[in-house]
């Protein structure tokens, strides 16, 4: 069974957490509003917020993004953090997570056009902010330069793509196990992975 793998809400992975495989449609619609992406986003890369603070960093009413966020957590994608409620505020918080989508052909149309939606969501999201890492680059000081970037064709079945796809991912937990944010000179980094069947070939070539 092959799938796409997100990773990018994750801000640690200290206690490992189990994979999720979304198959309920309105678990996957829930997360592909573009507002909630918006909105995981600024929890995974600012920490944990309420709905006032996170509708005046995305331009939103606190009636909007209050609403947004009770249909993330209904759905398990975010969760409250009452150790920093004060009176009747509420904070929100982006737990650690694995989730998993299937992509195959038994998937239903319903699915397929959710995924595909999410997918290109996380492809111009990826886009534009590699943009702004080249606009702000003279900025960045010593980190101005550093952009690791590798490119490489591997010969391998179906299993053999899902297998070396869960290395990758072993790779990632392990280090986000093992490298804590906050200490001197580390700062966030972005990581992506992609990896498709080169187009123009056949099973047989």
């Amino acid at each position: 069974m092959h799938r796409y793998l997100c990773k990018e809400y994750c801000a640690s992975m200290a206690d490992e957490v189990p994979p999720r495989e979304i198959t309920d449609p309105a678990a996957l619609r829930a997360l592909a509003h573009p507002l909630r992406q918006r909105i995981l986003r600024a929890l995974a890369e600012k920490g944990p917020a309420t709905a006032t603070a996170l509708g005046a960093q995305l331009g939103q009413n606190t009636g909007a993004t209050s609403y947004h966020l009770r249909q993330l957590a209904e759905h398990g994608f975010i969760e409250e953090a009452p150790e920093l409620a004060k009176g009747k505020e509420r904070w929100w918080r982006s737990p650690p997570k694995d989730l998993r989508y299937r992509m195959d052909k038994d998937q239903s149309p319903e699915m397929r056009e959710l995924l595909e939606g999410l997918v290109a969501q996380h492809i111009t999201d990826d886009v534009e902010m590699f943009q702004r890492f080249r606009a702000e680059r003279a900025e960045l000081g010593e980190w101005a330069d550093v952009m690791p970037f590798s490119r490489g064709a591997i010969y391998a079945t179906r299993e053999e793509l899902d297998a070396f796809c869960e290395d990758y991912l072993a790779l990632l937990k392990r280090f986000q196990a093992t490298h804590a944010e906050g200490r001197p000179g580390a700062r966030r980094v972005l990581t992506r992975f992609i990896a498709f069947p080169a187009p123009g070939m056949n099973d047989s070539e």
